[in-house]
Protein backbone atom coordinates (compact mmCIF):
# COMPACT_ATOMS: atom_id res chain seq x y z
CA UNK A 1 0.00 0.00 0.00
CA UNK A 2 1.33 3.44 -0.89
CA UNK A 3 0.09 6.85 0.09
CA UNK A 4 0.57 10.35 -1.28
CA UNK A 5 -0.91 13.66 -0.25
CA UNK A 6 -2.90 15.47 -2.93
CA UNK A 7 -3.73 18.68 -1.01
CA UNK A 8 -3.84 20.13 2.46
CA UNK A 9 -7.17 18.44 3.21
CA UNK A 10 -7.24 15.34 1.04
CA UNK A 11 -4.95 12.38 0.50
CA UNK A 12 -5.06 9.31 -1.68
CA UNK A 13 -3.75 5.81 -1.29
CA UNK A 14 -3.53 2.71 -3.42
CA UNK A 15 -4.95 -0.45 -1.84
CA UNK A 16 -4.03 -3.89 -3.11
CA UNK A 17 -7.06 -6.16 -3.51
CA UNK A 18 -7.61 -9.58 -5.05
CA UNK A 19 -9.25 -7.77 -8.00
CA UNK A 20 -6.31 -5.42 -8.54
CA UNK A 21 -5.26 -2.07 -7.11
CA UNK A 22 -8.03 0.21 -5.86
CA UNK A 23 -7.64 3.86 -4.89
CA UNK A 24 -9.10 5.71 -1.91
CA UNK A 25 -9.25 9.50 -1.84
CA UNK A 26 -9.79 10.72 1.71
CA UNK A 27 -11.75 13.82 2.69
CA UNK A 28 -11.29 13.93 6.48
CA UNK A 29 -13.79 15.36 8.90
CA UNK A 30 -12.92 18.96 9.69
CA UNK A 31 -10.60 19.38 12.70
CA UNK A 32 -13.23 21.49 14.45
CA UNK A 33 -15.68 18.60 14.26
CA UNK A 34 -14.90 15.32 15.99
CA UNK A 35 -15.16 12.56 13.41
CA UNK A 36 -18.18 10.32 14.06
CA UNK A 37 -18.36 8.17 10.94
CA UNK A 38 -16.56 7.15 7.79
CA UNK A 39 -18.60 7.14 4.58
CA UNK A 40 -16.88 4.84 2.10
CA UNK A 41 -18.57 5.44 -1.23
CA UNK A 42 -17.83 4.22 -4.73
CA UNK A 43 -18.83 5.01 -8.29
CA UNK A 44 -20.98 3.26 -10.87
CA UNK A 45 -20.19 1.12 -13.90
CA UNK A 46 -20.11 4.07 -16.28
CA UNK A 47 -18.15 6.70 -14.42
CA UNK A 48 -15.84 7.52 -11.56
CA UNK A 49 -15.62 9.51 -8.35
CA UNK A 50 -16.05 12.76 -10.28
CA UNK A 51 -19.83 12.19 -10.24
CA UNK A 52 -21.67 15.25 -8.96
CA UNK A 53 -23.29 13.48 -6.02
CA UNK A 54 -20.03 11.92 -4.81
CA UNK A 55 -18.14 15.19 -5.08
CA UNK A 56 -20.97 17.01 -3.36
CA UNK A 57 -20.94 14.64 -0.42
CA UNK A 58 -17.15 14.87 -0.13
CA UNK A 59 -17.42 18.66 -0.01
CA UNK A 60 -20.24 18.88 2.54
CA UNK A 61 -20.06 15.95 4.97
CA UNK A 62 -16.63 16.65 6.55
CA UNK A 63 -18.05 19.80 8.16
CA UNK A 64 -20.57 17.54 9.92
CA UNK A 65 -18.12 15.08 11.45
CA UNK A 66 -18.12 12.55 8.62
CA UNK A 67 -14.91 11.50 6.90
CA UNK A 68 -15.58 10.66 3.27
CA UNK A 69 -13.54 8.00 1.48
CA UNK A 70 -14.10 8.09 -2.28
CA UNK A 71 -13.24 4.64 -3.59
CA UNK A 72 -12.19 3.87 -7.15
CA UNK A 73 -12.61 0.25 -8.08
CA UNK A 74 -9.60 -1.57 -9.58
CA UNK A 75 -11.01 -1.53 -13.10
CA UNK A 76 -11.12 2.28 -13.02
CA UNK A 77 -7.63 2.56 -11.55
CA UNK A 78 -6.39 0.28 -14.34
CA UNK A 79 -7.92 2.58 -16.95
CA UNK A 80 -10.48 0.13 -18.25
CA UNK A 81 -13.71 1.43 -19.75
CA UNK A 82 -16.00 -1.47 -18.89
CA UNK A 83 -16.78 -2.64 -15.37
CA UNK A 84 -16.28 -6.34 -14.56
CA UNK A 85 -18.91 -8.75 -13.28
CA UNK A 86 -20.66 -8.01 -9.96
CA UNK A 87 -18.70 -10.76 -8.21
CA UNK A 88 -15.43 -9.03 -9.12
CA UNK A 89 -16.74 -5.66 -7.93
CA UNK A 90 -17.58 -7.27 -4.59
CA UNK A 91 -14.04 -8.66 -4.33
CA UNK A 92 -12.60 -5.20 -4.88
CA UNK A 93 -14.90 -3.71 -2.24
CA UNK A 94 -14.00 -6.34 0.32
CA UNK A 95 -10.36 -5.59 -0.36
CA UNK A 96 -10.60 -1.92 0.63
CA UNK A 97 -12.65 -2.49 3.78
CA UNK A 98 -9.77 -2.83 6.22
CA UNK A 99 -8.45 0.53 5.05
CA UNK A 100 -11.73 2.41 5.49
CA UNK A 101 -12.26 0.74 8.89
CA UNK A 102 -8.75 1.63 10.09
CA UNK A 103 -9.78 4.97 11.67
CA UNK A 104 -11.78 2.92 14.17
CA UNK A 105 -15.11 4.61 13.41
CA UNK A 106 -18.41 3.10 12.26
CA UNK A 107 -18.29 2.76 8.47
CA UNK A 108 -21.23 3.54 6.20
CA UNK A 109 -20.96 1.51 3.01
CA UNK A 110 -22.07 3.54 0.04
CA UNK A 111 -22.09 3.77 -3.71
CA UNK A 112 -23.87 5.07 -6.74
CA UNK A 113 -25.57 2.78 -9.26
CA UNK A 114 -23.48 -0.42 -9.51
CA UNK A 115 -21.58 0.76 -6.44
CA UNK A 116 -24.86 0.90 -4.52
CA UNK A 117 -25.53 -2.72 -5.43
CA UNK A 118 -22.07 -3.69 -4.15
CA UNK A 119 -22.68 -1.85 -0.88
CA UNK A 120 -25.99 -3.64 -0.35
CA UNK A 121 -24.65 -7.08 -1.22
CA UNK A 122 -21.66 -6.88 1.14
CA UNK A 123 -22.92 -4.73 4.03
CA UNK A 124 -23.81 -7.47 6.47
CA UNK A 125 -20.67 -9.58 5.97
CA UNK A 126 -18.37 -6.57 6.28
CA UNK A 127 -20.06 -5.19 9.37
CA UNK A 128 -21.17 -1.90 7.81
CA UNK A 129 -23.04 0.44 10.13
CA UNK A 130 -25.42 1.40 7.33
CA UNK A 131 -25.76 1.66 3.55
CA UNK A 132 -26.11 4.75 1.39
CA UNK A 133 -27.52 3.78 -2.02
CA UNK A 134 -27.33 6.58 -4.58
CA UNK A 135 -29.28 5.98 -7.81
CA UNK A 136 -29.88 2.33 -6.97
CA UNK A 137 -30.38 0.54 -10.32
CA UNK A 138 -33.59 -1.27 -9.44
CA UNK A 139 -33.78 -2.72 -12.95
CA UNK A 140 -32.22 -2.19 -16.39
CA UNK A 141 -33.94 0.64 -18.31
CA UNK A 142 -37.20 -0.58 -19.77
CA UNK A 143 -36.90 -3.98 -18.07
CA UNK A 144 -38.83 -3.72 -14.78
CA UNK A 145 -39.22 -7.50 -14.71
CA UNK A 146 -35.44 -7.78 -14.12
CA UNK A 147 -35.72 -6.45 -10.57
CA UNK A 148 -32.73 -6.22 -8.24
CA UNK A 149 -34.89 -5.41 -5.24
CA UNK A 150 -33.63 -8.47 -3.40
CA UNK A 151 -30.16 -6.90 -3.14
CA UNK A 152 -31.58 -3.74 -1.59
CA UNK A 153 -33.94 -5.56 0.73
CA UNK A 154 -31.19 -7.93 1.81
CA UNK A 155 -28.74 -5.27 2.98
CA UNK A 156 -29.53 -6.06 6.61
CA UNK A 157 -28.51 -2.64 7.98
CA UNK A 158 -30.11 0.84 8.05
CA UNK A 159 -30.31 1.96 4.43
CA UNK A 160 -30.96 5.29 2.73
CA UNK A 161 -31.82 5.32 -0.97
CA UNK A 162 -31.49 8.61 -2.84
CA UNK A 163 -33.22 8.33 -6.20
CA UNK A 164 -33.88 10.67 -9.11
CA UNK A 165 -37.54 11.22 -9.90
CA UNK A 166 -36.92 10.37 -13.56
CA UNK A 167 -34.31 7.66 -13.16
CA UNK A 168 -34.78 5.14 -16.00
CA UNK A 169 -33.19 2.47 -13.80
CA UNK A 170 -36.07 2.79 -11.34
CA UNK A 171 -38.29 5.70 -10.39
CA UNK A 172 -39.07 6.16 -6.67
CA UNK A 173 -42.65 4.91 -7.12
CA UNK A 174 -41.35 1.60 -8.49
CA UNK A 175 -39.51 0.66 -5.31
CA UNK A 176 -41.09 -2.00 -3.12
CA UNK A 177 -42.03 -1.58 0.49
CA UNK A 178 -39.09 -2.43 2.69
CA UNK A 179 -36.86 -1.63 5.60
CA UNK A 180 -35.17 1.38 4.03
CA UNK A 181 -35.68 5.11 3.66
CA UNK A 182 -36.10 6.66 0.23
CA UNK A 183 -35.50 10.27 -0.75
CA UNK A 184 -36.61 11.55 -4.15
CA UNK A 185 -34.64 14.15 -6.07
CA UNK A 186 -37.36 15.72 -8.23
CA UNK A 187 -36.76 15.58 -11.99
CA UNK A 188 -33.37 13.92 -11.50
CA UNK A 189 -32.08 11.30 -13.92
CA UNK A 190 -29.66 8.49 -13.09
CA UNK A 191 -26.85 11.01 -12.59
CA UNK A 192 -29.16 13.43 -10.72
CA UNK A 193 -29.07 15.86 -13.64
CA UNK A 194 -32.24 17.93 -13.89
CA UNK A 195 -33.56 19.45 -17.13
CA UNK A 196 -33.59 23.20 -17.65
CA UNK A 197 -37.40 23.17 -17.63
CA UNK A 198 -37.48 21.70 -14.11
CA UNK A 199 -38.84 23.69 -11.20
CA UNK A 200 -35.55 23.22 -9.35
CA UNK A 201 -32.04 23.95 -10.54
CA UNK A 202 -29.00 21.70 -10.47
CA UNK A 203 -27.65 23.31 -7.32
CA UNK A 204 -30.96 22.75 -5.54
CA UNK A 205 -30.98 19.11 -6.60
CA UNK A 206 -27.52 18.63 -5.14
CA UNK A 207 -28.57 20.37 -1.93
CA UNK A 208 -31.44 17.89 -1.56
CA UNK A 209 -28.95 15.03 -1.76
CA UNK A 210 -26.32 16.42 0.59
CA UNK A 211 -28.83 17.87 3.05
CA UNK A 212 -30.74 14.65 3.45
CA UNK A 213 -27.57 12.58 3.80
CA UNK A 214 -26.30 14.97 6.49
CA UNK A 215 -29.58 14.54 8.41
CA UNK A 216 -29.47 10.77 8.03
CA UNK A 217 -25.88 10.43 9.24
CA UNK A 218 -26.83 12.29 12.42
CA UNK A 219 -29.10 9.37 13.29
CA UNK A 220 -26.23 6.88 12.94
CA UNK A 221 -23.75 8.21 15.46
Amino acid sequence: MTSSATSDVTSSEIIETDAGDARITWHPAHPAKKARLVLAVSHGAGGGIEARDLRGLAAVLPAHGVTVALVEQPWRVAGKKVAPAPKTLDIGWRGIWAAVAKPGLPVVSGGRSAGARVACRTAAELGAAAVLALSFPLHPPGRPEKSRADELLGAGVPTLVVQGGNDPFGKPAEFPEGDFELVEVPYGDHGFAVPKRAEIGQDQALEIITGRVVEWTRTLG
